[in-house]
């Protein structure tokens, strides 16, 4: 078998256990529904409120999904033994971490994305905001996934690793939120956001580059 064909086998593999265990896309949709749905109720209706606080309450809401779904990044793996052989297979692992990454992100990013402009219109966020919106979670969710994944790496070998997890990768998650958020409050005002996209552009290439080897070797740590 191929690189490449490797490559997508493991990210088939994991669509199709994705599948077959639902909760692990319902669960972290429904919290970001309800997360962003709770904020009018405790607010009340105030209008200009909402929407200058939207694409905080979106964007905060999004990151907490996605580090609700970082656990099953590699758990389930690590705990039927699957991992092991794959850290043993002839593959780079980089490589098939990447495709579970990628695999994580379709689970858990796309639907937030498709998702989120809804939301939006419910939160009072102006229509000429909306496309930077997705631009901003299309190219900021896989930043989460592939951040997370070496949290998650880092701690799959520890029972009580989530509270770990959090404190290793919501630092890291703070320059997305600042650039994302910020990128939509201003196409909301009107303003260009071109410097917020390539900013974001840049950390996703980085995030792309840079991610899957440490991941992968804080794998070999946690297995051993």
């Amino acid at each position: 078998m191929s690189l490449i064909k490797a490559f997508v086998a493991i990210i088939r593999r994991d669509l199709i256990l994705a599948v077959r265990r639902r909760a692990e896309i319902v669960n972290p949709l429904f919290f970001f529904i309800i997360v962003v749905t709770l904020f009018p109720l405790g607010i009340g209706a105030q209008a200009k409120l909402l929407q200058a606080m939207a694409p905080g309450v979106i964007w905060v809401s999004a990151l907490l999904a996605a580090m609700l779904s970082l656990d099953s990044l590699f758990r389930s793996d690590f705990d039927d033994g699957s991992l092991e052989q794959m850290l043993l297979s002839p593959y780079p692992v980089a490589v098939l971490v990447l495709g579970k990454i990628v695999a994580h992100w379709l689970v858990t990013g796309l639907p937030l994305i498709l998702i989120a402009p809804l939301l939006a219109v419910f939160l009072g966020l102006p229509d000429a905001a909306m496309g930077t919106l997705v631009k901003t979670l299309v190219l900021g969710t896989p930043v989460l996934s592939l951040i997370g994944a070496i949290g998650v790496a880092l701690t799959v070998g520890l029972r009580r690793g989530g509270m770990i997890l959090s404190l290793l990768v919501l630092p890291l998650y703070i320059p997305v939120l600042i650039f994302a958020s910020n990128a939509v409050d201003m196409a909301a005002m009107g303003l260009p956001v071109s410097a917020q996209i390539n900013i974001l552009m840049a950390i996703l290439f980085l995030a792309l580059v840079l991610a899957p080897l440490p991941a992968a070797a804080a794998l070999k740590m946690s297995v051993n």
